[in-house]
């Protein structure tokens, strides 16, 4: 990305020695307005691989977010631990409190090992929370607009390389049956696709097949990659696409779910290069943070599936942009995104947070009794 190598504007490391919390928040860029991205809790191998994961997801939550059209800059949090077995409430509140403490310049969500009711957790101490449950006020699962905002965006690539915006009869390969997978599927099948899946984690493609026993399932991930796809949908934890994938894919377009999906920016010409239409993660992955973003105002279903349909829209204008500009996708959409930023209301200076929070949003979530 453009702005990969550009300076982040703060980076926390925060500890908690009653409750052994530790982790790292990222905010890359706020020139749009307080950084917005999810908190990902993970058994990282050493504090430098937990700080580089929060760099650059936060890197990409900021093209995400310019090119989602949301008053957002970027960040990510990451908490080093086994969800499954560090995970606690006291955990969670003194998180939360970390949170609060950055005064509404950071918002964070739900990521990879945490859930809705770990934000619900989180909103005890913290006002900067979204992702919540229905019952405190939340939209819950983001996953639900996140697959419908990448099936829109797939009709869209499939538009532009075959002139139809419609999977049907398509063969598309989805790797990863988790939530965003699974959604997806059902709605490829609706639209008469053929689909073949693939999980780490066979229980994931068993529950896929109880609900649809239409759907194949391939041996494993590489098997997936084997098959004769049109449509080649990565949907689990990114890095998915490295020299050995692209060079054996046979789909014409890429358009999955996961995030840094590209393990080196080289891969994007590599696949380019062998006649594969790549729809930027960055891009076309927005509909969770559409979702949690809405919810910040109140959320509004109706208007949140609105905002996330807009995203076969913009992913069909970068995609015939770069045709016509004989330029990688992906080069398209990180231009389009940084001129958005660039031009945004806090370009230049620091988003102060709280106080012009309050001052420009009087209806955000400024006045809840918090636990101490």
């Amino acid at each position: 990305m453009g702005l990969a190598g550009a300076p982040h504007e703060q980076v926390v490391r925060f500890t908690d020695a009653t409750t052994g919390l530790l982790g790292y928040v990222a905010i890359h860029s706020t020139a749009l307005g307080p950084a917005l991205g999810g908190t990902r809790f993970h058994p990282y191998p050493d504090e430098s691989a937990a700080v580089g994961d929060a760099l650059r997801l936060s890197t990409a939550m900021s093209y995400k977010n310019a090119l989602a059209g949301l008053a957002h800059g970027g960040g990510k949090a990451v908490i080093v631990g086994d969800p499954a077995t560090d995970k606690r409430p006291d955990l969670l509140r003194a998180y939360g409190r970390v949170i609060e403490s950055l005064g509404g310049r950071y918002v964070t969500a739900c990521d990879s090992g945490t859930t809705v009711a770990d934000m619900d957790v989180i909103d005890q101490t913290c006002r900067f929370v979204t992702g919540r449950s229905p019952q405190r006020g939340g939209a819950g699962d983001s996953s639900v607009l996140t697959a419908f905002g990448l099936y829109q965006a797939m009709k869209a690539a499939a538009e532009v390389r075959w002139g139809e915006p419609s999977l049907a009869g398509r063969l598309v390969g989805v790797r990863g049956a988790g939530k965003v997978g699974a959604a997806l599927v059902e709605h490829l099948l609706a639209d008469g696709a053929r689909v073949v899946v693939s999980d780490v984690d066979p229980a994931r493609v068993a529950r896929v097949l109880a609900h649809h026993p239409q759907v194949r399932p391939a041996t494993d991930n590489d098997a997936l990659v084997a098959e004769p796809l049109d449509v080649y949908s990565p949907c689990s934890l990114g890095a998915e696409l490295d020299d050995a994938v692209a060079a054996r894919l046979t789909a014409a377009i890429v358009c999955g779910g996961a995030n840094n999906q590209l393990v080196h920016p080289g891969v994007a010409r590599m696949l380019a290069d062998r006649g594969v239409l790549y729809a930027p993660d960055f891009l076309v992955n927005s509909g969770g943070v559409i979702q949690v973003a809405d919810e910040l105002q109140g959320y509004d279903p109706a208007r949140a599936r609105a905002a996330a349909a807009k995203i076969g829209d913009t992913t069909r204008e970068v995609l015939t942009a770069a045709l016509a500009a004989g330029e990688l996708p992906v080069v398209t959409a990180e231009r389009i995104a940084e001129a958005r930023m660039a031009a945004g209301p806090w370009a230049g200076r620091l988003y102060p947070g709280l106080a012009a929070a309050q001052e420009e949003a009087p209806g955000a979530r400024t006045g809840q009794r918090l636990v101490p």
